[in-house]
């Protein structure tokens, strides 16, 4: 047996708000849209992981989502360009990413990161 894919499930009554936050300003592509449920995400391969953590680093809280992008100048821009306001970052932090949270149209918090 091989896990596949993990799918973070996140519950809302305004799926269309997640347009702008993961397709509009992070550039996702909208794979799937059945009305109740839409999903986001790329075509590209990518590791499958799940982390456990009693901070966020840098004593920041623990975010509920983490996306690696491989510009986070870029992604930052994207979400200042949206409106989004920036909860931390951007930072290098000595774990070698420069990173920023943010929060999204739900109320999770995002960490956006990429390695250095």
């Amino acid at each position: 047996m091989a896990v596949r894919r993990i799918i973070a499930n996140i519950e809302t009554s305004d799926i269309a708000a997640a347009k702008r936050f993961y397709q509009d300003a992070l550039g996702l592509d909208l794979l799937m849209d059945h009305g109740w449920i839409a999903t986001y995400g790329s075509d590209q391969e990518m590791a499958v992981q799940v982390s456990f953590a009693s901070q966020g680093g840098s004593g920041t809280p623990v975010p509920d989502l983490s996306i690696e992008v491989d510009d986070v100048e870029a992604a930052l821009a994207g979400m200042r360009k949206a409106g989004f306001a920036i909860e931390y970052g951007p930072a290098d932090e000595p774990w070698g990413v420069r990173r920023f949270y943010v929060r999204d149209p739900f109320g999770r918090l995002v960490n956006i990161l990429s390695h250095r």
